[in-house]
């Protein structure tokens, strides 16, 4: 996994980087600015669309001089516009590379710009290293920049947007946000979606050793990382050797949380999969998903099952004896979501009986229930460690890049998904999955990782084709491709 570094920590990787690989700062500014080009030709802009590129005096204008100068050299045409005065001393690399811009690149001042109704903007005015507030004439370049009518492109971060912390003031909004080496911890803020826009990660060849002495409790999911965390299995493994599990789910009227999140289990891979319903609803599952075999009480001994998943559906009346129950049969980590979760905000002494390293899967609303009130998620990630190392549980934070919060204090931003993923029970599919993983014999952490990445994926791939009309089941029938797309066996 990829450490999220602080934007204070940028400038000592850069230095170290270039020591160990005995490269010039300039090297890898040229190396940034090739990575975004990269990209950019992946997207197959038009070359008759005009580019504007704005540039600050530090090195994310260095970086904005270089891309110029490539995207000139690749037939695009530029106008750069300068957001200094003549006599700002640039950075080092910065001036070095405005002095390489080709003559025949136009040059104004930010103030010339005539706000045309089309083309794109290549944002390079303030990185990673802002702190602070912004003085009067950055404020008035980036309103210039967010008049615009085209497409916003951002190097490294939004001007104006801190690299760690809440937006405070005014930022550019950009449609992309291209960014080098690690995602920066704002960037991942759901507050902060409207102006990264969508986000994209260049490898500028800073390998994840480098990354060792530097402390963060944050960490990037990537594609590459989960095969890692998969269980290895043999020719002679049998329905036993991949889990029984229970799914305590559904209810009248909320049968459907029940299905999809017994046969995600399924699809996910577990030998058996137990649903613990009302008997009056069990035609319904049977129907619907006869590999799922159904109790209709709470077994007296809960021993036999490798994993219990509980919440979606269940309602509320008499559910917190039910939860108690649970948790004084089973001491193993399960899985708590939905429901569960907001009984758990009514009866907050349930809490001390909650297994060790159990998972609890709230979206936003859901953990301000157990945590209480929460004004941004910069607080949020603070309170979801503290709650995660005071009782000793994980806890996954979902929505766009959920994040992970293990009890040890780190955290995890998933990368994969879509906004196609916003619909009825895909929480419930989730749930399922992650209690499928857990009952095949993987740690919580690894359970939580492949669950949560593989979720994501399968959102990506039931959305390609069918885009806002994804529901919850075109994830499910998704899953399997997964494992196909990460070679997992």
């Amino acid at each position: 996994m990829l450490k999220i570094l602080s934007g204070n920590q940028v400038k000592a990787l850069d230095a170290a980087h270039v020591k160990l690989k005995r490269i010039s700062s300039l090297n890898l500014m040229e190396c940034a600015a090739v990575g975004f080009i990269d990209w950019w030709k992946s997207k197959n802009f038009d070359k008759n669309s005009p580019i504007y590129v704005f540039c600050g005096a530090g090195n994310n204008g260095g970086d904005g001089f270089a891309i110029a100068r490539l995207l000139y050299q690749s037939g695009f045409h530029i106008q750069v516009y300068k957001c200094f005065g003549d006599a700002t001393r640039l950075s080092p690399d910065a001036s070095i590379n405005f002095k390489l811009l080709p003559e025949e690149i136009r040059l104004k001042s930010w103030q010339e710009f005539d706000f045309p109704n089309e083309g794109i903007l290549i944002d390079c005015f303030i990185g990673v290293g802002f702190q602070g507030a912004l003085r009067t004439e950055a404020q008035e370049i980036i309103s210039s920049i967010n008049s615009f009518q085209g497409k916003v492109i951002s190097v490294d971060t939004p001007s104006g947007l801190p690299s760690d912390d809440m937006l405070k003031g005014v930022s550019v909004k950009a449609d992309y946000t291209v960014t080098f080496a690690f995602p920066k911890l704002s960037l991942l803020f759901p507050e902060h979606g409207h102006y990264t826009g969508d986000l994209v990660l260049v490898d500028i060849g800073i390998g994840e050793e480098e990354y060792l002495p530097f402390e963060s409790p944050y960490f990037f999911l990537r594609n590459k990382d989960i095969s890692g965390f998969h269980r290895k299995y043999s020719r002679f493994s049998h329905k036993g050797d991949f889990g029984k599990v229970l799914i305590a789910a559904g209810s009248v009227g909320k049968m459907g949380a029940a299905i999809l999140s017994a046969k995600s289990a399924l699809r996910t891979g577990s030998g058996l999969v137990n649903a613990l319903i009302p008997e009056s609803e069990r035609h319904i599952i049977q129907i619907s998903v006869p590999e799922v075999m159904c109790l209709f009480g709470l077994p007296k001994d809960l021993t036999g099952f490798d994993a219990i998943g509980i919440g979606p559906g269940i309602g509320f009346e008499k559910k917190a004896e039910l939860l108690k129950s649970l948790f004084e049969g089973y001491r193993k980590p399960m899985i708590l979501d939905a429901d569960a979760i907001t009984l758990l905000g009514e009866h907050p002494e349930l809490l001390s009986l909650i297994p060790k390293g159990s998972i609890l899967t709230p979206h936003l609303k859901e953990f301000d229930r157990i945590l209480g009130k929460t004004v941004n998620h910069k607080v949020r990630l603070q309170k979801a460690a503290d709650f995660c190392k005071k009782w000793n549980l994980n806890l996954l934070i979902k929505g766009a890049n959920s994040v992970i919060c293990l009890a040890d204090g780190r955290q995890i931003f998933n990368s994969s998904g879509t906004s196609y993923m916003a619909t009825g029970g895909s929480g419930d599919v989730l749930t399922g999955m992650i209690t499928s993983f857990l009952g095949q014999g993987y740690s919580p952490e690894a359970a939580m990782i492949c669950g949560v990445y593989q979720h994501g994926l399968a959102g990506e791939i039931a959305g390609k084709g069918k885009r806002r009309g994804t529901i919850a089941s075109d994830i499910i029938d998704a899953i399997p491709e997964t494992f196909v797309r990460l070679d997992i066996s």
